[in-house]
């Protein structure tokens, strides 16, 4: 008996101290977001970081021109100027979850940098990797960067990637990790990211807590949720719904143009913008033409079926504050957003033009490069407002067109996966044209003449070319201007070394390539697609070209001085 008891003791000590064990285990298991702030991310280790000697970094910093972010807020309230406040606060998580998302620490990463003008470089390019000169690292120690940035190990494979039996692993809103064993896991940005997010969240709750505009607080309330279960739909419907705010906001996990590898991941951003009304109530008979725009289109009528949704929105804002995604590169200039294309369908699309960015890429870069490439003859079609509509339809054909295939391969996206965002931004380029020119048809447009955006589109092609392979504009942009020149609507000159558009070639060279995009996205033709954009090269005139833009110092793109000071704000 007396044996009997000390075994049953002993074992009730064994279960106790296991019990512990246990206890300490769970205890001493790390959350997603710990693991994420100790993951070395895409950085391999080094003491420091010092600049390549063949790269000259202060021409690099010059060739981006800084544009002081600012607007008119007198007519604010109060409370408005609160609420501002607190979308600063939040717009700043964003940037610091995207730097998580392309390299990994940012401090760890700028702490390891002594040479003044190499960190501002990164920090410019958020990262060591030349975003508009092919992703070409600029610093010593590091090398190419991972196709997948940060979203997925810096080593796998899409075979790998493939075999991984998990049905959230194309999600927009997941990360991939290894585990120790070296296997798999997708773990959600709201679990990665969970103390910004709280953080982020929280500051939108106060912002919707001093909004004087119901919808606007409705969207904040939604978004703040959405943030942190990584559900986007109903927050994007009520941001469909803010159209007479004097203050919009667009934050959280959106443009999947980081993702080199797939095309599935979005990236963090956030802009504050600030209406301007006067311009805004130039575009609102626009938005109502959608539909018969639609059905224009120059391509098979199989193509066109679905109905962009009749709340469509068209505004013209100031950008005071860029964050992550949209700040990283080539600057946005304009939105059309959301991108789901469930709410695209069922609502529409917003189309948000910016404008003072829009105005400082015009002075700074597009009429310095039409005076050196475009024929003098031709100088004179080169406007302000033809750029502005370019840009604004550019946006609105973002809209039209196909998500779905029509060959059951799913959406658009899915199906040309890492090609999307160059094929897309092809389409919006050349789209955008073609209802510029359909519009002058119809008399809708009469202030200019559809010449001015025919020249001046072109001679906004050579800016974006400049941002090169690595960008998802620049490759569109590259692939349009040589259908465009072997249509003969776009010719070089000889004699004086610049280029003329034909403008009958062109209106025909246009609707014939909207068609050929049209065709590529409606059937999914990945091959045909990859083809298209990654076989597009710089021609040796083209080249020449481009070095005449570099050596006569235009810069190539700008960046921002930004923040509440710019705005009087504490």
């Amino acid at each position: 008996m007396k044996k009997s008891i000390s075994i049953f003791a002993i074992a009730i000590v064994a279960l106790s101290l296991s019990s512990c064990k246990s206890k300490d285990k769970k205890v001493e298991q790390k959350s997603e977001a710990q693991m994420e702030k100790e993951y070395i991310g895409t950085l391999a280790a080094a003491e420091k970081y010092t600049p390549k000697s063949d790269v000259n970094l202060a021409d690099k910093v010059k060739n981006f021109a800084v544009v002081k972010l600012t607007s008119d807020i007198n007519h604010l309230s109060a409370k408005e100027k609160e609420m501002l406040s607190y979308l600063f606060d939040a717009a700043q998580i964003m940037d610091d979850i995207y730097w998580m998302q392309t390299l990994g620490q940012k401090d760890a990463f700028l702490s390891k940098i002594s040479d003044e003008t190499l960190k501002r470089f990164a920090q410019i390019n958020y990262g060591p990797w030349e975003r508009l000169g092919g992703n070409k690292s600029f610093i010593n120690e590091i090398g190419e960067k991972p196709a997948g940035a940060n979203f997925y190990p810096a080593d796998i494979t899409k075979e790998e990637f493939e075999k991984l039996a998990d049905s959230n692993k194309t999600s927009l809103y997941t990360l991939i990790r290894r585990n120790e064993d070296k296997s798999l896991r997708v773990v959600w940005y709201h679990d990665a990211y969970a103390d910004q997010i709280q953080q982020a969240a929280e500051l939108l709750k106060k912002a919707a807590g001093v909004s004087e505009n119901a919808d606007f607080k409705k969207y904040l309330e939604l978004r703040a949720e959405a943030l942190l279960t990584d559900k986007y739909f109903e927050s994007d419907i009520a941001w469909m719904n803010v159209k007479n705010s004097n203050i919009d906001f667009v934050i959280g996990p959106i443009e999947n143009y980081e993702d080199a590898l797939f095309g599935y991941k979005a990236a963090a951003e956030a802009f504050i913008l600030i209406k301007d009304l006067e311009w805004s109530k130039k575009l609102a008979r626009f938005a109502a033409l959608l539909p018969q725009l639609q059905k224009a289109i120059p391509t098979d009528e199989a193509f066109k079926k679905e109905i962009p949704g009749l709340d469509s929105d068209m505004g013209v804002y100031d950008a005071v504050f860029y964050a992550g995604d949209c700040n990283a590169g080539s600057k946005t200039i304009a939105i059309n957003l959301p991108n789901d294309e469930k709410v695209q369908l069922q609502k529409g699309t917003r189309k948000l033009q910016l404008k003072n960015s829009m105005k400082a890429k015009f002075d700074n870069m597009v009429m310095p490069i039409s005076n050196i490439l475009i024929s003098e003859a031709q100088r004179k079609y080169i406007k302000f407002d033809a750029f502005f509509e370019n840009v604004m339809f550019h946006e609105v054909a973002h809209g039209l067109g196909i998500k779905n295939t029509i060959n059951g391969k799913g959406t658009v996206r899915e199906a040309l996966k890492e090609q999307f965002s160059g094929i897309e931004e092809g389409k919006a380029d050349i789209m955008g044209l073609w209802l510029v020119s359909k519009l002058y048809d119809m008399k809708e447009l009469s202030a200019g003449e559809v010449n001015n955006n025919y020249v001046t589109f072109v001679s906004g092609i050579f800016r974006s070319i400049r941002f090169g392979a690595a960008s998802a504009h620049g490759k569109a942009n590259l692939a349009c201007y040589n259908f465009l020149v072997e249509k003969q609507a776009i010719k070089f000159n000889e004699k004086d070394q610049t280029y003329t558009i034909d403008f009958n070639n062109m209106k025909k060279a246009v609707a014939e390539l909207v068609n050929k995009v049209m065709t590529l996205e409606a059937t999914g033709d990945y091959e045909g697609t990859k083809k298209w954009i990654e076989g597009a090269t710089i021609g040796t005139q083209l080249q020449k070209d481009l070095d005449r833009i570099k050596n006569a110092n235009i810069p190539v793109d700008i960046v921002f001085e930004k923040g509440k000071a710019n705005l009087g704000l504490k």
